[in-house]
This record gives C-alpha cells, sequence and structure tokens, in this order.
C-alpha cells in the first residue's frame, strides 16, 4: 500500500514528541513551531493514515491506544532514516570526526606534518589517518573511495573534471651525488656529460621516477640503472654510499647531511608540482574545505623550491 502524501518524517518527529511529553505548549517549545503547527501535523498525520490517534478534550488531546502502537513503528521509522543519513553523510565527508589522507614519503619532513598541525588547531576534534605511498597507489585509492585526499606531486596540471587541484609549492628536480663526486663543484650539470654513469632510480608510479624520465627524454639518452628501489630512503642511502647517482626533488636534501643536490643544466630542467588533490564530489565536505584552506596557506607561505 503506498504511503500518504501526508505522512511525513517532519510529523512523525512531531508525533513522537508529543507522546514524551504529552503537551501541545511543550511541542511547541521544543520544535520551535506554533501551537497551531503542531496541532496541524498531529490532525493531518491521522488523515494520512486513516486512523484516529488522539480523543480531543477541550484543547488537550488524549492519545489512544492506536497512537502507543503506531508509536513504536514511527520510533523505528525515524532512528533508521537518522542513522541512514549519518551514514550517507560520513561516507560523503560531511560531518565526520576523520579524514583520511593520502601523501608521499618525500613531503613528511616538512609540508605534511605543518599541515596537519594546521588542520587539528582548525578541526581540534578531527582524526586524520595518515596513508604512505607512490602517485599511482594513492590516486588509485583516491578513486576508488579509500582515501578522502591526496597531497602528491604531478608533472603537469591534472586534467581530470572529477578532480579539484590546489597547487601548495613547486619543487625542482636536481642531481643526487654523493659528498666528493666528481661533479661537486659545478654550479650546474649537463646530463650528456653523465653518458657512463650509473644511477638508481625510484620504481614506476613514483612521480619522481616520473620527473626522472622526463630529465633524461630531454638528454636524449636513456641512462645506465645500476638499481631500482621502492622507496625514497633506501635511494637516499644509496646514492650517499656511492652506488649510483639519482635525480631528486630539492624537498629531500634535509632527509641525509651525506649527499649534495646539484641543479641541472636549464635543458633538462624538470619540475614538480606539490597538489592537494579532492573529489569534486565531495569537496564541499567541511573537512575537505578546511584541508583545502589550509593547502592554500601553505602555498602562500612557502617560496618555490
Amino acid at each position: 500500500m503506498a504511503i500518504d502524501e501526508e505522512i511525513t518524517l517532519k510529523k512523525l518527529e512531531v508525533f513522537l514528541a508529543f507522546m514524551r511529553l504529552g503537551s501541545l505548549a511543550r511541542v511547541s517549545e521544543e520544535m520551535g513551531q506554533s501551537t497551531v503547527s503542531v496541532h496541524r501535523a498531529l490532525h493531518t498525520l491521522e488523515d494520512g493514515l486513516r486512523c484516529p490517534l488522539f480523543k480531543r478534550e477541550g484543547r488537550n488531546l488524549t492519545a489512544l491506544p492506536t497512537a502507543y502502537a503506531f508509536a513504536k513503528h514511527a520510533q523505528r521509522a525515524v532512528a533508521e532514516c537518522e542513522e541512514g543519513i549519518r551514514k550517507v553523510r560520513e561516507l560523503a565527508g560531511f560531518d565526520a570526526s576523520r579524514i583520511r589522507i593520502g601523501s608521499l614519503y618525500s613531503l613528511t619532513l616538512r609540508c605534511i606534518p605543518q599541515l596537519m598541525i594546521a588542520l587539528k588547531m582548525r578541526k581540534p576534534d578531527l582524526q586524520v589517518d595518515l596513508t604512505l605511498g607512490s602517485n599511482e597507489d594513492l590516486l588509485r585509492s583516491l578513486a576508488e573511495g579509500r582515501l578522502d585526499a591526496i597531497v602528491i606531486g604531478v608533472q603537469s596540471a591534472i586534467d581530470d573534471k572529477e578532480l579539484v587541484a590546489v597547487p601548495l609549492f613547486e619543487d625542482e628536480v636536481q642531481l643526487a651525488a654523493p659528498l666528493g663526486s666528481p661533479y661537486a663543484g659545478l654550479a650546474k650539470v649537463d646530463l650528456q656529460a653523465m653518458r657512463g654513469e650509473k644511477f638508481i632510480t625510484l620504481g614506476e608510479g613514483f612521480v619522481t621516477a616520473d620527473s626522472f624520465q622526463h630529465a633524461f627524454q630531454q638528454a636524449g639518452f636513456v641512462p645506465e640503472t645500476a638499481m631500482q628501489v621502492g622507496d625514497i630512503f633506501s635511494l637516499i642511502n644509496l646514492v650517499s654510499g656511492g652506488i649510483g647517482y639519482s635525480l631528486l626533488p630539492r624537498r629531500v636534501a634535509e632527509f641525509s647531511a651525506r649527499i649534495q643536490f646539484i641543479p641541472l643544466d636549464a635543458r633538462y630542467a624538470s619540475h614538480q608540482q606539490i597538489t592537494l588533490l579532492v573529489p569534486r564530489s565531495r569537496e564541499r565536505s567541511p573537512n575537505l574545505l578546511a584541508l583545502a584552506a589550509e593547502c592554500r596557506l601553505y602555498g602562500k607561505q612557502t617560496p618555490l623550491k
């Protein structure tokens, strides 16, 4: 049987409030409605049910057995709807007490900690789950809804209508060399002069691997790869140990005092744009709006690398 249009959730809330308080005036005060509106809601609810719920005694209403029987079902209906609204809003990132952020290992020295501190100051009760990984893994997790936002590096602007991008800062890719290497005294490095050198790279899916390939495409040759690793820390340690050279973003220089960063010749320039990405469908989420605001502030306060 179709539910009559006179039966609405708002009227069920008024009905349940009356069953709990037993007074039109008290329901009016609690719900911020006039007494006339409360009375009308109860009367039209009866019309929709095609069944009396109250006995009228002057200006007062006395609940009938039908009202008590209906109240049990109305309570479950309202509770289920409230729970559904809560879960949907939480899934969409609205009013959630937790936010899931993904980022790169190379951003954990300054950028991400500063963003997390600022976000917690803005929303003290917000719990933050941080996931670290490659660009590829983080983009996949964002698309599948396992992350709410990601802060990654990109070689060029993101052309995806499903995502909203908030740029933070630009980072320059440079030669990473062990201390005392033959290139240590150079102001700029010509990659053409490094054809015989061995290099260490990150695996596919990392933005730094893309930057590496981009720079050598500009140089016109494929470098000899001594080793490919899966994380930035292993790569830095291998470079500092003299196993090979690499091309790394300038932001990771502070991870180790045992490697030297030397700018590339302008012909091979490669840059990464550190960017916040959030799903367009959720950009109005209060938590994501707060994160985006902090990213914009960070971008204004952070000079280009």
